[in-house]
């Protein structure tokens, strides 16, 4: 189960905070996305690979500072690695996959030639 919560913000959208484990590693993120509910938060990860995400309770929610950050990206979902650093920035989805997704459409290129 993913620790995470979220906040309703006062135009009615929500940002949700989920700390889940990261892909291919045995690493954590925390992973925000702003959306017009909490089902639709949940689809927006869903759709971009993280495919058994579910929020149950609120014991983690996002911060006044992840709040500010994932309300000033374009794409609305960010990530980190979790514990952080002082350091360490957000990143948008696509640096999650990255590596990963573009392999694999050179193989189904390669494929299907």
């Amino acid at each position: 189960m993913a620790d995470g919560g979220f906040v309703r913000l006062p135009d009615g959208s929500v940002v949700v905070a989920l700390q889940l484990p990261r892909p291919a590693t045995h690493d954590r993120i925390r992973v925000l996305v702003h959306a017009a509910n909490r089902a639709r938060a949940l689809t927006r990860l869903r759709n971009l690979g993280l495919r058994a995400v579910y929020l149950r309770g609120n014991m983690a929610p996002p911060t006044p500072d992840e709040i500010t950050a994932v309300l000033h990206h374009p794409d609305g979902a960010l990530w980190r690695c979790s514990p952080h650093h002082e350091t360490e920035r957000w990143r948008p989805m696509a640096a999650l996959w990255g590596a990963t997704r573009a392999r694999t459409s050179q193989e189904a290129h390669i494929w299907a030639a």
